[in-house]
């Protein structure tokens, strides 16, 4: 009877007081949560419940697996207690993350809601992203230290590399030379504020958004919705456009090709009343001017403003399309031309001119000749031979 109820004793005591434990630290939190509504911490750490549970009933586990007596634990009592350890020590990383994760992001909550500078915000986000991901490496590689410390055979081989670790060193240092650039500018672009999540940016031609930052690569999301993925160091090596440094509004430019005789003033007064119409515009301001000229066309130059790179494409496509399409609706002779008559004498040898192809000077000569042709009809021809 003993033999049945020790076990039960030890492992249903040991679930029993997890349940217990973790319900108590839940029902504190929901608490303070409660009573701190502004502070999102509280509620974050609810989610460390179920880590929090796995390390506490590991850690009774490991120290009263033995008070079973049950001979199958006593023959293996070795095995089961590294594996044991080996879950305790993934658990407590595990729990580790998600204590740092919610500090982290409860004070990226808080630093939010009390600045109104989305460019700041934007920074700190980008920040905060590689903090956790450096945090849950370190946590990592700790942890999978620890646990091959746990087998007394790497022990002896991190003995060994231990003592060789100048030279790994060197070697690593020069293999993953790459790897450390990318590494290094991750730091980079985080704190030296170079590029943030949700900046609008023109890369190797593409422009888009930043959506993601990590310490090797940058994902942006170009208007087309594709991902063009670089390493972070291309950041840092190479010049780019960030047309979110230093404010997001924009100005952008609509150029037209139109035949001199266009109506300028009209045109103007279209183009504020276009602008008058479009949401998007911000109404800091706008123009219309002629920048160039050439032998048949003459260049015009829209200026428009937006809050930002989204609204200005939009500016931007409304004008281009209404301002066309008004043109071919009122004044047609706007648009430019294209000569299509063949020069007199220089058609191909061998082919007569199409009724399309001929000139006024074509059917001035026909007509003389028609009427050289009358004339001699009429003079009387001078006879010749006998009589």
């Amino acid at each position: 009877m003993e033999n049945v109820l020790r076990p039960l004793l030890v492992l249903g005591g040991s679930v029993l007081l997890t349940l217990a434990l973790g319900w108590a630290v839940d029902l504190v939190l929901r608490r303070a949560d409660a009573r701190h509504s502004d502070t999102p911490l509280w509620g974050l750490l609810r989610r460390c419940r179920l880590p929090l549970q796995v390390v506490l009933l590991t850690a009774l586990l490991r120290g009263t697996f033995r008070q079973t007596r049950w001979r199958i634990i006593e023959s293996h009592h070795d095995g089961i207690g590294r594996a044991l350890s080996l879950v305790l020590i993934g658990a407590g990383a595990w729990l580790v993350v998600r204590i740092v994760s919610a500090a982290v992001e409860s004070t990226y909550a808080r630093y939010a809601a009390t600045t109104r500078d989305a460019a700041r915000i934007r920074r700190v986000r980008t920040q905060v992203t590689l903090i956790m991901r450096i945090v849950t490496a370190v946590v990592v590689v700790v942890a999978a230290a620890a646990i091959l410390l746990t087998f007394p055979d790497m022990r002896a081989i991190g003995t060994s590399i231990l003592a060789s670790a100048g030279i790994i060193g060197i070697v690593a240092g020069v293999a993953a030379q790459s790897t450390l650039g990318n590494l290094f500018a991750g730091f980079q672009i985080a704190f030296g504020d170079m590029v943030r999540i949700g900046d609008t940016v023109v890369v190797d031609g593409e422009w888009g958004v930043v959506e993601e930052v990590t310490l090797t690569f940058l994902a942006v999301r170009t208007w087309d919705e594709r991902r063009i993925t670089m390493p972070v160091s291309y950041f840092t090596s190479k010049p780019f456009e960030n047309w979110s440094r230093g404010g997001v509004q924009m100005t952008g430019t609509v150029f037209f090709q139109l035949d001199h005789s266009a109506p300028m003033g009209p045109m103007r007064e279209k183009l504020h009343e276009i602008l008058l119409a479009c949401p998007a515009w911000d109404g800091r301001a706008w123009n219309l001017t002629v920048t160039d000229t050439a032998t048949t066309t003459m260049e015009v130059r829209a200026v428009v403003t937006a809050k930002d790179a989204d609204d200005i494409w939009t500016v931007r496509c409304a004008v281009r399309e209404q301002l066309i399409g008004w043109l071919v609706e009122t004044h047609p002779y706007a648009l430019p031309r294209i000569s299509t008559d063949l020069a007199h004498g220089l058609l191909p040898r061998g082919r007569s001119p199409l009724p399309a192809e001929r000139t006024e000077r074509d059917e001035r000569d026909e007509h003389d000749e028609h009427d050289e042709g009358d004339r001699d009809e009429d003079t009387p021809r001078p006879r010749t031979g006998r009589g």
